[in-house]
């Protein structure tokens, strides 16, 4: 039995490259995203070319509720997770914080910081209980390095990298 990958995000970038590489290494694959088709698109493009399993999810991630509903109830062939990668993610509007607009902030810190919470709150449970499991969130450069008007993005992908640091103590 291939071992099981969960990747969020994985309609285009880093998690649509995650996801042809794993796949390419014989994981079975758990992809999700917020655009139905691309995600559609990518499980038929995995399934023909590779000799695994894929589950496509679509649901967003800054909902609580729908990463419960989607991730909390997975069947039983699928529980199992042994790689999350937390890749979901974005950066919207380039504003001085004096002209941000707090829906580009709200969007950013929802998915950014607290979809990647939901989903490891989900999912790690079941790695604790088997002893066994590799979590992975995706940060960027900015994490580390702050840039003009990049003041929100960079704040959410410095909490992905202390998260990150955290969650390895725990």
């Amino acid at each position: 039995m291939n071992k099981i990958a969960l990747i969020t995000g994985a309609t285009s970038g880093i998690g649509l490259a995650t996801a042809r590489k794993l796949a390419e290494n014989n994981y079975d694959l758990i992809i999700t995203g917020r655009r139905k088709e691309r995600l559609e698109k990518l499980r038929d493009e995995l399934l023909e070319k590779n000799t695994i399993r894929v589950l496509a999810l679509d649901f967003d991630v800054r909902s609580l509720s729908e990463v419960t509903k989607n991730l909390g109830n997975l069947d039983e062939d699928w529980k199992n997770i042994d790689i999350l990668i937390n890749n979901a993610g974005l950066a919207v509007g380039l504003s001085h914080i004096n002209e941000g607009l707090v829906d580009d902030w709200e969007r950013m810190i929802d998915t950014n910081i607290k979809g990647l919470l939901y989903v490891t709150r989900v999912v790690s449970p079941g790695m604790v209980d088997r002893a066994k499991g590799h979590i992975l969130n995706v940060g960027s450069i900015a994490g580390k390095e702050v840039y003009e008007k990049g003041n929100v993005y960079c704040a959410t992908k410095h909490a992905v990298d202390a998260l990150s640091m955290s969650m390895r103590i725990d």
